[in-house]
């Protein structure tokens, strides 16, 4: 149909295979093409390994977790502890699995926002657990034990660069020089460093000529010093509405994007 709002809009989606749908699903609903190239992926850790982690810690009575593959496949190890996560999304995978979630944010979805909440503000004594996929950013723990707890990691699953088949790669290439990548949507720095280190020199070239669109002031501050002359744009959210709406609001905007 062509009066809905991403007509003739292709859309390049970088999220881990495994939790690109939603994101798809909604830009198609809108009328564009979703094209999905995962730069990230997600691989669980072997179960044994982690409960052999999870046995040498301490009993929680915090555990926070960093995002929905967090949950997925940490959320047995924080049985009876207060649980904690950083965004909507993630709070509401902890929900689906029938858990209560007592601290996420009020605004935001970062640990920024997290850590703002008064349930994380005297939390002296208590022992904390994060749930994450291998490294991370420190922020969360490095602030709470200034705040006098003791905080343990617990990593559940690995991030990759994904091997990707040259077909793969070559197609990416093929739709951006046929004017069918009109948007790219990034979620994370991580994802950024994954996209410039998969994609080739040419593509590269382009992405200070189409609109990238984060949910993450930290992307556009890293998108602006690697490309100065880009065009980030910042999502109300990480939710899929989120990033469509910001999608949609660029195609209706004067500088548009060009299909």
């Amino acid at each position: 149909m062509t009066d809905t709002p991403l007509h003739g809009v292709g859309v390049l989606v970088t999220r881990p295979r495994a939790q690109a749908a939603e994101l798809m699903v909604a830009i198609q609903s809108k009328g564009g093409t979703a094209i999905s190239f995962p730069v990230i992926e997600i691989v669980p850790r072997d179960e044994s390994a982690i409960m052999s982690d999870a046995r040498a810690l301490p009993k929680p009575d915090i555990a926070l977790f960093v995002s929905r593959n967090a949950v997925y496949h940490g959320l047995a190890y924080a049985e009876g502890a207060m649980k904690g996560a950083t965004g909507p999304t993630t709070a509401a995978a902890i929900e689906s699995a029938g858990q209560t979630v007592e601290i996420k944010p009020v605004q935001g979805y970062d640990s920024e926002s997290l850590l703002a909440e008064p349930a994380l503000q005297d939390v002296a004594g208590k022992q904390v657990l994060i749930l994450r996929g291998g490294d991370g950013r420190e922020l969360l723990a490095t602030t709470l034990v200034e705040r006098g707890a003791s905080v343990h990691y617990l990593s559940v699953y690995e991030r990759r660069l994904p091997d990707n088949s040259r077909k793969l790669l070559a197609s990416i290439e093929a739709a951006w020089r046929d004017g069918r990548v009109n948007a790219v949507t990034i979620m994370s720095v991580e994802t950024l460093t994954n996209l410039i280190a998969l994609l080739s020199d040419w593509c590269i070239q382009q992405l200070e000529g189409v609109p990238l669109v984060t949910p993450s002031t930290r992307v556009i501050k890293e998108l602006l010093a690697r490309f100065p002359a880009s065009r980030p744009i910042l999502a109300a959210g990480p939710q899929a509405d989120d990033m469509v709406d910001a999608i949609i609001g660029i195609h209706r905007s004067n500088s548009g994007i060009a299909p």
